[in-house]
């Protein structure tokens, strides 16, 4: 990532590091630490930007940690990474996602920055995914010390914009995530850091920490179990500033839009092109000096400072330009639009009606038309989450046409910009109770290449509310609102508008328990898209300077990595197997001597005529080492879909230099709620 910025040396003030400390809790606990000061803090204090996460400050996010936190130091604050309790270098167990103990934690850290003698007494919080989902939840809580938030990457709403349920149907990252958060909680403290009770501590967390997915598969609707956390449920409760961040094929750009919409505090937003990564060195670019915006931020909210950031739009967006299906993250051609407000005054959709295989401006004379997708339909739709470098993006959507209805556009006679949430109003009726209505916006070329703009999901027994979820009853219509994703993307003269519904989405969701049949009555099914005129304003807007950071981490690659996206159908049984590996290769880290091996395999596999015992298999592998020292995590987690049920698999293995250490499995059968 180092080789998209510009590396800076020279600060404005020197800065020291302390490569750890312990930072005491109320009941005793210790959560470890890493900080770096300008070097004459203690005679001059400054404000502290608090990290907080589960990910391992001595491994996990050592590298974007370096490039990061020096260069807040060196501009006048206290860079302060800490570990969640019961992760990375930090005590006890930790059971769950931003359980209350997680946050109460928060509150006690951010206590305890405010009062060293280095400190203002001011505190900012910012991160990205997990970081930025406890900074707004911490911001909610009202901790005296702490002032402005940055989330970059989160949500407000922990059903509807998280990694485990879309739009109410069950998503294969829910898997996936909880066998990649399993690696990491089973994995142990660093002896360097805690002495001889690294193994102590190492068996304690892995006994005590708990198979998290198995939560995730239990709650299906949206309950207490995911309100908790939601700041969505009481907006007012945040009152300090926050600055929003994300990127278009990043999973959770939606909430950036309702935060802006609904907090009532000082706010901003900044959507780019970027997956799952801050923006100075994610993917697809062009990356932006994201630490010099931060700075800003920080110095108006945290210092008193007047740097403009406020007078500025109150949303900044990427808006993409037409580019041909590419799975490999590029750069994406656009240009920087603005809004002063959001939602934007004077907006103005173009509704698109449905008839047999055309969308347009006339209204549709209204046919029934229906649709039963193969089950492997979905193959080409990309992840839901761009999270690394990796070729993981959409490939043509002419590939999934056998698969659905698909309503083409007439060729535009002007370029069109559409920027925000294009809804889908649909008259629809199931012949199963239990359904799956998926719609995908493309960008059709004049030669006819399809590249996928965004996507919507929804379980029909979720039609009135994630909640309280009611099955269809088969035969029945139903008018439908769908609310795709949002977007930000100029149609050229000559391109066409292309929706394509279909009735799975595979392996972005699980299946519906049966093979569902959808019929849409295309009178009164229309698409509407939210369109954007582009003001003069648009011109003047003030640049992004270019992206740097501190000096790189100094490594050594041990072994190099790799990445495969392979898919393998068999034509005679009509099984699919689609496997993504993600070989992150060895290295050893300079400043610690640690060598960190770590390699991933995702494994779908389903029949295109059978939704049931569809399964994910998900293995992790981590190899930590120093000199004589040697542990390693094994994990293995799978999920089968059942007519009435989940079966779901589990098992860790730890490994020392000696051999096995630990090992513990799960079995167990979660009933389905109507999905």
């Amino acid at each position: 990532m180092s080789d998209r910025i510009a590396e800076v040396r020279d600060f404005p003030r020197g800065v020291r590091e302390i490569e750890h400390l312990w930072i005491p809790m109320p009941d005793g606990v210790r959560l470890a630490a890493r900080l770096w000061l300008p070097r004459d803090a203690e005679s001059d204090p400054v404000p502290a930007l608090l990290e907080y996460l589960p990910y391992r400050k001595r491994d996990g996010t050592v590298t974007r940690d370096q490039l990061t936190h020096p260069y807040f130091a060196g501009h006048g604050y206290a860079g302060v990474r800490v570990d969640l309790r019961g992760t990375g270098d930090s005590e006890g167990v930790c059971r769950g996602e931003y359980l209350q103990q997680e946050l109460d934690d928060g509150v006690a850290v951010i206590a305890w920055l405010a009062a060293q003698p280095w400190c203002t007494g001011r505190v900012g919080m910012f991160g990205i995914s997990w970081g930025g989902f406890n900074a707004l939840q911490i911001a909610a809580l009202r901790p005296p010390a702490l002032e402005a938030v940055v989330t970059i990457c989160s949500t407000d709403d922990r059903y509807s914009d998280d990694i485990h349920y879309l739009g109410g149907a069950q998503m294969t990252e829910n898997l996936s995530w909880g066998a990649t958060a399993l690696a990491i909680a089973m994995a142990p403290p660093d002896p360097a850091i805690v002495g001889e009770r690294w193994r102590e501590m190492w068996l304690e967390r892995a006994n005590g920490n708990g198979l998290w997915v198995e939560d995730w598969f239990r709650h299906q609707r949206r309950d207490a179990f995911y309100r908790h956390g939601s700041i969505a449920e009481d907006w007012s409760a945040i009152t300090i500033p926050v600055y929003a961040v994300g990127g278009w094929v990043d999973g959770y750009t939606n909430a950036i839009f309702r935060l802006l919409e609904h907090l009532d505090c000082p706010r901003k937003g900044l959507i780019g092109p970027w997956g799952h990564k801050y923006p100075h060195f994610a993917l697809p670019g062009p990356q932006i000096g994201f630490l010099q915006e931060c700075l800003r931020w920080w110095d108006q909210h945290l210092k008193g400072v007047d740097t403009g950031i406020m007078t500025e739009p109150m949303l900044r967006a990427w808006l993409q330009e037409p580019a041909r299906p590419d799975p490999v993250p590029r750069p994406r051609p656009g240009r920087w639009i603005a809004e002063p407000l959001w939602p934007a005054e004077g907006e103005r959709s173009m509704t698109l009606a449905l008839s047999r295989g055309r969308l347009g401006t006339d209204p549709s004379p209204g046919e029934r038309l229906s649709i039963r997708s193969p089950q492997t339909t979905g193959l080409s739709t990309g992840t839901w989450c761009s999270f690394t470098d990796a070729p993981m993006l959409p490939l043509d959507q002419r590939l999934e046409d056998g698969g659905s209805l698909v309503f083409l556009g007439e060729p535009l006679e002007e370029a069109l910009a559409v920027f925000g949430f294009p809804e889908l109003t649909v008259r629809v009726s199931s012949d199963r109770p239990v359904a799956t209505l998926v719609a995908v916006l493309s960008a059709v070329d004049p030669d006819g290449a399809a590249t996928k703009i965004c996507h919507g999901v929804l379980n029909l027994t979720h039609r009135d509310g994630h909640a309280d979820p009611r099955a269809m009853t088969p035969g029945q219509a139903e008018t439908i609102r769908l609310r795709l994703d949002a977007c930000g993307q100029s149609f050229a003269r000559g391109q066409r508008v292309r929706l394509a519904l279909s009735t799975t989405c595979w392996p972005l969701i699980f299946p519906a328990p049966h093979a569902a049949t959808l019929t849409v009555d295309t009178g009164g099914s229309r698409l509407s898209l939210p369109v954007r005129d582009a003001p003069a304003s648009d011109a003047e807007l003030r640049a992004f300077d270019p992206a740097e950071g501190a000096p790189p981490l100094q490594t050594t690659e041990v072994r190099p990595g790799s990445f495969r996206r392979t898919l393998v159908t068999d034509q005679v049984s009509g099984e699919s197997v689609f496997e993504r590996r993600t070989d992150g290769g060895a290295e050893t880290h300079h400043p610690t001597g640690l060598t960190v091996d770590v390699v991933n395999v995702d494994r779908f596999v389903i029949r295109a005529d059978e939704p049931l015992g569809a399964r994910g298999d998900c293995h992790w592998s981590r190899t930590y080492s120093r000199d004589g020292w040697r542990a390693s995590v094994g994990v293995d987690v799978a999920v089968e879909a059942r007519a009435e049920h989940w079966h779901l698999e589990a098992e860790w293995r730890l490994e020392d230099a000696d051999g096995p250490v630990a090992e513990k499995r799960w079995s167990a059968d979660i009933p389905r709620d109507l999905v």
